[in-house]
């Protein structure tokens, strides 16, 4: 069994999520909203190792009223357990889980420990399925997927999302150094992954596109 995955993302119209340095605000402030209420339906929300290097976010519910102990478990995609003992999501406002794989420097996952939860399933790079599993063992039944590129790339590969839901923001951004909604090595002609859309919704000056995938 593993749990029920939304992959939540907002993008440019050119389909950029962020610059390969930074992240920007591409949806506007009622989309923001709509996030922060969505992250109270589910268990727990997931992001990849850059998305915290990068952004340092707090990952918990804070532009709606919400109490402590509603905000969903934080889950950490970091195969060589390089996240810094002084992030954001390591902080006590909700609880916290960092996958990491059997490569990673145990000094450092013994000092992660001490901060958080952490689940060891791979050699060399971390096992979607097998942390899928564990999490679902654990009690988390449903996951908000807000990850970076890659790894949004990387469950699409395994096959692990189940609904897509993307606010294309009325931006455009170009440029070589920024980030597509999904990147990786891409899929072939054959294998590209299909989706069935459900609902389009205007928010402000976005649209937000909701879509079931198709396997």
């Amino acid at each position: 069994m593993k749990p029920y995955v939304l992959l939540n993302s907002a993008m440019t119209v050119d389909g950029k999520i962020a610059t390969n340095n930074s992240s920007m605000k591409i949806s506007g402030k009622n989309d923001l909203i709509r996030v922060h209420t969505l992250r109270k339906e589910y268990d727990g929300i997931m992001v990849g190792i850059n998305t915290v290097l990068i952004d340092n976010p707090k990952l918990t519910i804070h532009k709606i009223n919400c109490k402590k102990s509603e905000n969903p478990t934080r889950i950490i995609v970091d195969s060589s357990a390089r996240i810094p003992l002084d992030s954001k999501v390591l902080n006590d406002d909700a609880k916290t889980i960092v996958i990491v794989s059997s490569k990673a420097n145990k000094a450092s996952v013994e000092l992660l420990k001490e901060k958080c939860n952490v689940i060891i399933c791979g050699s060399k790079q971390v096992n979607l399925k097998l942390a899928l599993d564990k999490l679902y063992s654990l009690g988390i039944k449903s996951i908000l997927l807000e990850g970076g590129s890659t790894l949004n790339f990387s469950m699409f590969k395994e096959k692990l999302i189940d609904e897509v839901s993307i606010c294309i923001g009325s931006k455009i951004l170009g440029g070589y150094d920024s980030k597509t909604f999904v990147d990786g090595e891409g899929f072939d002609k054959n294998d590209c992954i299909n989706l069935k859309i459900k609902k389009v919704e205007k928010i402000d000056d976005d649209i937000l596109l909701k879509y079931d995938v198709i396997y």
